[in-house]
């Protein structure tokens, strides 16, 4: 059986700043998400375990657990491939891009859907996600918001990408001003990686 891994960077952990500081990247890639890896693993181990004795009532119980890890892990995953530098593009909207013109037919405007997706994301209570996603039921694209780290993918709906606002993806920087930090975001968004995503799912 195969361990889930955290997953490399492309690039460093001083890449994002002033956005997200070199000390801030780090313990959220090396500390947090390594963490949900590694207990994601633990309880898949304790998960296959109890499955080879039968033990349905343990099975139940780790399920908590492999859905708040394994989610940390994939919206993570998201998170970190959706970023870039700002001298590698990082921010930079192709307005002639299929997924541009989707975001306008669909919101009225990017601004409309920038100030939608960046209110929403701001009031989550506790810790959670902004997501930007595409319903396969109404094959247009969403705005939504996840609690902890359940999946936008459980509600039917693509990830596209994704703003984690957890304190602890902002707090050394920006301590409780998340609005602050969400507004800062939108200028390391790898835009050819989240149209990557968004065609992936419509062609």
């Amino acid at each position: 059986m195969s361990n889930y891994q955290l997953p490399d960077l492309e690039y460093d952990y001083n890449a994002l700043e002033p956005v997200i500081t070199a000390e801030m990247l780090e313990i959220h890639h090396d500390k947090h998400h390594r963490a949900y890896v590694n207990k994601l693993n633990e309880a898949l181990e304790k998960y296959h375990e109890a499955e080879k004795k039968k033990d349905a009532e343990k099975m139940v119980e780790l399920q908590g657990a492999i859905k708040f890890n394994g989610g940390g892990h994939i919206n993570h995953s998201i998170f970190w491939q959706i970023l870039a530098p700002e001298k590698d593009g990082g921010g930079q909207v192709d307005k002639s891009s299929s997924l541009y013109k989707a975001i306008e037919t669909d919101f009225g405007s990017f601004e409309k859907f920038q100030e939608l997706l960046n209110a929403q994301s701001t009031v989550v209570q506790g810790s959670g996600w902004g997501w930007l996603g595409y319903s396969r039921q109404t094959k247009s694209l969403v705005v939504q918001t996840c609690l902890n780290h359940d999946l936008l993918s459980s509600r039917g709906m693509f990830p596209i990408f994704c703003i984690d606002v957890w304190e602890h993806a902002y707090y050394l920087k920006y301590k409780n001003v998340r609005a602050e930090y969400i507004k800062n975001i939108w200028k390391i968004l790898n835009w050819k990686e989240i149209e990557n995503r968004y065609n992936k799912i419509i062609t």
